[in-house]
């Protein structure tokens, strides 16, 4: 049976939800306004390789879908416009790192031109509240569209099969558009890798099947473990990787610690041919990100998680081991 909701909880669920109809309301006023402006940082974005033609139409789609999610509070991959943004990026061999800058970019503008709104009472409302609500929303539309792409165009290839996890290609674009949030906002994010103690020898001991096994039922664990709004990722063949936007880093060893003991404690398996029982454990890295500026890239960073990997396996495998990004 369902709690019954008190009269704090209905006001505050009726005050969210009239919060985000006037943020959607503005959001689609402003949206000229958005989309020009992130028109002309198109080229300072890496992104004047998109024709000129076809970068407007992207820019108002994502600003439909973001003021979309806004009012929602999610969306979902079947949405129609999601189809028409898709679609229209496939019809034009745009990636999917192209599809989230765009994102990212209208979430800039969005938030630049919700500053200037004369409708929203800072002292009533944080603005950290206000951005917290198109942040989730701007996260929501590009779960939404690598989930729509690789539902109706399977082979764009944003799924590893095996794990049924996103890809390298989309971890990497998620985390550019990270590292391009933070240097702007100044809010800190970490950074996850995971990789499978000795999956070599239980190949070699158990079979192929049995590493097969192993790193589908990790894919299970690490995707369950973590919220909604973390992106989790194979990046290779016996390593995953989770992004954890908003982060602090105390939490997110915390989180990389108990994941580790999670996967220790319940990933017991068993070889039927030999009758033996096997333990997973994971080493793994921690990439703290509590500033950065514009010369990061996300490849350097999964470079230092792997190297923290490296150190983990070196004193002992199944361990945690840290690193700060390096600032200035």
């Amino acid at each position: 049976m369902l709690p019954a909701f008190s009269d704090a909880d209905s006001k505050h669920v009726q005050e969210t939800s009239e919060l985000r109809g006037h943020l959607a309301r503005a959001l689609q006023g402003h949206a000229p306004a958005i989309v020009k402006d992130t028109l002309g940082v198109y080229p300072f974005a890496g992104m004047d390789n998109v024709p000129a033609d076809d970068r407007a139409h992207l820019a108002e789609l994502a600003c439909q879908l973001i003021s979309t999610a806004v009012r929602d509070g999610a969306l979902e991959a079947e949405h129609p416009i999601v189809d028409d943004l898709a679609r229209f990026a496939s019809d034009r061999h745009a990636d999917i790192r192209v599809l989230f800058t765009v994102v990212y970019l209208i979430e800039r503008s969005a938030l630049d031109q919700l500053a200037l709104d004369d409708s929203f009472d800072v002292e009533s409302l944080p603005w950290a509240a206000l951005t917290q609500i198109v942040r989730r929303a701007s996260f929501d539309t590009c779960a939404a569209v690598a989930g729509h792409l690789n539902r109706k165009v399977p082979d764009t290839g944003i799924i590893d099969p095996l794990t049924t996890l996103y890809n390298r290609a989309v971890f990497v674009a998620a985390l550019d558009r990270e590292i391009q949030r933070s240097e702007r906002f100044g809010h800190s994010f970490a950074l996850l890798a995971l990789d499978v103690d000795h999956l070599n020898d239980i190949n070699t001991r158990h079979g192929y099947g049995a590493g097969d096994r192993v790193l589908e039922r990790v894919g299970i664990v690490v995707r369950t473990y973590f919220r909604e709004t973390d992106w989790v990722a194979r990046l290779g063949e016996d390593t995953f990787a989770v992004l954890l936007p908003e982060t602090q880093g105390v939490d997110a060893e915390r989180l990389a610690d108990r994941m580790r003991v999670t996967v220790q404690e319940r990933l017991q398996l068993h070889d039927h041919r030999s009758e033996e029982d096997f333990r997973v454990t994971l080493s793994v890295g921690v990439v703290i990100a509590a500033a950065v500026d514009r010369k990061v890239r996300a490849e350097q960073l999964l470079t230092l998680a792997y190297d923290a990997i490296d150190r983990a396996k070196k004193t002992g495998r199944n361990r945690v081991e840290r690193v700060a990004v390096p600032t200035g």
